[in-house]
């Protein structure tokens, strides 16, 4: 989870990653690792970002790995099978404190063949180098810092300040998450249900987004269905798989949040909600981040059903 919020952070962005890592916030286009393999590489997170004379490629991790020194060798030569004249920044971002040597490996070396690569290691960093970049503001909290809840205070407090809800919202939903590898979830909710306008719009937003997202793949697998059969039952058949796809991602979406607001549910509470109606799931979309034990989730249910 905490490798995908990076990944997405890299991807949007991109420039705020450039100006940190590279002094200079040029434009990235992303390239995907497979133009790099000829069998694609299995990583945690691997963000390829290529710029007109750079290729930068990130590797986050939150635990250490002893296979990190050859995959970083070995898209390094694939980088440059497929871009001989390119020069190739590669930097892993370790996200979580550790004492491990693994941590500090910056090469990989056999006989004839040494590579080097860049390590950060955030606790090393210092918040202020990050608090400047919205797509960084997350990361800050994992910096070095005696005092994780001020930082967070002041993290929450750029993240008002950013130009636009859409952003505020996805800035203020990645720092939630990796504020979690530090922070108690209590002292996380508190300090931002304080200093960001309402944290239910954040996750109201995920919740539209993902229920969007949902139908519309399933109209279109549906309508694929139909138009390849041929025939107005394929059609409707298609449609309506594709409606019942789009209602399923809606509801796992909401069983996840539910999980990270409440913990595990019982198998008795998960069913009830799987029988829910769109309308109703809509409801329980918007009330879910108010529930703080999961009697609170019973007696939603026990009233809307």
């Amino acid at each position: 989870m905490y490798d995908n919020v990076c990944k997405f952070l890299a991807e949007t962005y991109s420039q705020d990653f450039a100006q940190w890592l590279l002094g200079e916030a040029i434009g990235l286009t992303q390239i995907s690792p497979s133009e790099l393999s000829v069998e694609p590489i299995r990583a945690d997170t691997l963000i390829l970002l290529a710029a007109q004379q750079l290729i930068l490629h990130l590797e986050f991790q939150t635990q250490p790995q002893v296979n990190i020194p050859y995959r970083m060798a070995e898209y390094r030569l694939r980088g440059h099978r497929r871009y001989p004249d390119q020069p190739m920044r590669q930097v892993v971002i370790y996200l979580k404190p550790s004492r491990s040597e693994l941590v500090y490996q910056t090469v990989f070396e056999i006989s004839g063949l040494r590579h080097e690569f860049e390590v950060i290691r955030l606790w090393e960093c210092a918040p202020e180098d990050l608090l400047s970049f919205p797509g960084l503001l997350p990361l800050a909290i994992l910096c070095g810092t005696p005092d994780k809840v001020q930082t967070l205070h002041q993290i929450a407090q750029r993240i008002t300040q950013l130009p636009d809800r859409n952003t505020q919202g996805s800035v203020a939903a990645a720092t939630a998450v990796l504020a979690g590898l530090v922070l108690e979830k209590a002292i996380v909710q508190q300090i931002l249900r304080e200093e960001i306008v309402k944290e239910s719009v954040i996750y109201q937003d995920i919740l539209a987004q993902g229920l969007q997202q949902g139908l519309q793949q399933g109209l279109q697998q549906g309508l694929q269905q139909g138009l390849q059969q041929g025939l107005q039952q394929g059609l409707q058949q298609g449609l309506q798989q594709g409606l019942q796809q789009g209602l399923q991602r809606e509801i796992s979406l909401i069983l996840r949040l539910l999980r990270h607001q409440l913990g595990d549910l019982e198998p008795g509470l998960e069913a009830r909600i799987r029988s829910l109606s769109v309308d109703q799931l809509e409801a329980l979309g918007e009330a879910l981040l108010d529930f703080r034990h999961p009697e609170a989730l019973t007696a939603w249910l026990d009233r809307h059903t």
